[in-house]
């Protein structure tokens, strides 16, 4: 519970049930049943929403100066970071995949 301000009143247990006795003559403003709280629990959700594809935390050594260009782009550098590796890997992926396929010749027919 948090900590009450020193000028705090306290509602009385005859103050509570007038209180309680209005509100419940309210036909606006009915409290939920425990039933209709349960339907609305699986609405609340905190924070933010869970990602569709997580990354993996891993501890990795880059020299300095790499840290230091990626972190002087600002916020986000660590995705940058990430972008980047992603392009090497495509990058070297479309090398070996260049490298597996015949290289096309050209024939000059004979006559």
């Amino acid at each position: 519970m948090p900590k009450l301000k020193p000028n705090h009143i306290f509602v009385t247990d005859k103050e509570d049930a007038i209180i309680t006795a209005a509100a419940m003559s309210d036909p606006d403003a009915m409290p939920y049943t425990d039933a209709e709280w349960e339907a609305v629990k699986p609405f609340v959700r905190r924070g933010r929403p869970p990602a569709e594809v997580t990354k993996e935390r891993i501890t990795i050594r880059l020299s300095r100066e790499v840290v230091d260009a990626f972190r002087n782009t600002g916020a986000g550098w660590q995705t940058r970071v990430d972008a980047a590796l992603r392009e090497y890997i495509s990058t070297e992926n479309q090398r070996a995949h260049a490298q597996l396929l015949p290289c096309a010749t050209t024939t000059t027919p004979t006559s």
